[in-house]
């Protein structure tokens, strides 16, 4: 009877170790060492050379990808050029350009100056010291046969004899010739007054081919380089 039972507890012995040993091991099974779903890790030495070749080939196309991407993202810079035009005659005249480029200049303003333009040419006599000496030279050109004259008798000129005002630069020197081969020492002086001139100051892409000329047809208007705005 004792034989029987070690017998038998010799056989439950062997079946719990066997157990042991095959469930009671986490690894025994030949499973992973991570959880279910979970990737495993492994060094890049590990890895075949085709799955090294295709992470390198991955690798220099993501460099390539956003060397790409970087080159997209530089904005394209525009460069500008800045004149002006006119003088225009009148404001109208000044309008109508500004319509006619509205399409082209980036930018465009308006603006007024006075500027100094010859109204004529004067011919006269210098002033004297009194006013009974101006009236006798004017009685000597009389004499000489020298009219259209007159004597200045206040202001700034008060005791001149003027001798004419004209437009024409050229009437003028025959005027002033003519008295002093009389024997006056007549003068020449060019006479100005200020008007307004209008302009109109532009900022024009370098890349539309800017041609003004052929848009702009007002005689006298002229350009040229302007500070931008």
């Amino acid at each position: 009877m004792f034989l029987r039972l070690l017998f038998v507890l010799l056989i439950a012995l062997n079946i719990v170790v066997g157990a042991w040993l095959l469930l009671g091991q986490p690894y025994a099974r030949g499973g992973n060492a991570s959880d279910p779903g979970v990737p495993e890790l492994r060094l890049l030495s590990e890895l075949p050379e085709p799955a090294i070749a295709t992470a390198s080939s991955a690798s220099a196309s993501a460099s390539a990808a956003a060397s790409v991407d970087s080159t997209a993202a530089t904005p394209h810079v525009i460069s500008y050029t800045c004149l002006a035009l006119g003088p225009f005659a009148s404001p109208q005249d000044l309008r109508n350009a500004r319509h006619v480029l509205a399409t082209v200049a980036s930018r465009m303003r308006s603006r007024q100056e006075q500027a100094s333009q010859t109204s004529g040419w004067w011919v006269y006599l210098p002033a004297v010291g009194s006013r009974v000496q101006a009236l006798e030279q004017a009685r000597q050109l009389g004499l000489h046969h020298i009219d259209d004259y007159f004597v200045v008798g206040s202001g700034g000129q008060s005791n001149t004899i003027s001798l004419g005002l004209f437009k024409d630069p050229v009437n003028a020197r025959k005027r002033r010739d003519e008295v002093i081969a009389a024997g006056f020492p007549a003068r020449m002086t060019e006479r100005s007054e200020s008007v307004p001139e209008y302009w109109l100051d532009l900022v024009v892409p370098d890349d539309t081919h800017f041609n003004w000329r052929s848009r702009i047809l007002t005689a006298g208007v002229g350009s040229h380089s302007a500070s931008c705005f």
